[in-house]
């Protein structure tokens, strides 16, 4: 696979396997309000969107006042679950140490607060390894709207073909179409082969070892 000069990921189910935090702090905001037909199952499939898409999707509510509600409400439950219940998928510290010995730019774009994404980095003592974060706060519009890609571009200082995007999901293959960069999607989430091979990629692999 060609060689770039900076490497930017998604997060959850790319970097890390967060999905217990996921399902335990929504399982806390749907019980709550009376929702507890759906399965770990289906919120794991939102994974990756905003938390008022997670939330329509889930619920079938379209006002956005209330999905504002549902989400400060999943947020404050993120601050007592989220931490303690991600944790970095096997392969990760070895492929970002990797890339830093190539000298490569490393970066992330999530939908997830950049503030909880240092939490954890922190935590494991790996912070070193990523040299800046683009999280929901610092965006007006979320993926698959390219805004946070475009901003890690010009925080690593290279052309857009000098760039490889990687993500576990349909949303992020899209994001990196509307950015217009190269893009590998890898198979730790839940999403298939085929739905990310509907999509412009450099590559589709197993496991972030793909990519080196």
């Amino acid at each position: 696979m060609k060689t770039y000069k900076a490497y930017i990921f998604d997060f959850d189910y790319t970097l890390v396997d967060s999905s217990r935090g996921i399902v335990t702090c929504f399982r806390q905001v749907l019980g709550r309000h009376g929702y507890s037909a759906v399965t770990d199952m289906d919120i794991k499939r939102t994974i990756g969107r905003t938390l008022e898409e997670s939330f329509s999707i889930l619920t079938g509510v379209s006002a956005a006042d209330v999905l504002a509600g549902y989400k400060r409400e999943y947020v404050k439950e993120a601050d007592t679950y989220m931490t303690a219940n991600t944790f970095f998928l096997p392969e990760t510290v070895e492929v970002l140490e990797a890339l830093k010995q190539r000298k490569a730019v490393i970066g992330i774009v999530s939908t997830k607060y950049r503030y909880r994404i240092l939490d954890l980095l922190e935590k494991e003592g790996q912070s070193s390894l990523v040299d800046f974060i683009v999280g929901n706060e610092d965006v007006k519009a979320a993926k698959p709207n390219p805004e946070g890609l475009l901003c890690a571009i010009g925080r690593a200082g290279c052309d857009k073909a000098e760039v490889l995007y990687i993500g576990d999901s349909v949303v992020d293959a899209q994001t990196a179409q509307a950015g217009g960069t190269d893009f590998v999607g890898v198979l730790h989430g839940m999403t298939t082969r085929g739905e990310l091979e509907a999509y412009p990629h450099c590559g589709i692999v197993s496991d972030l070892r793909g990519i080196l």
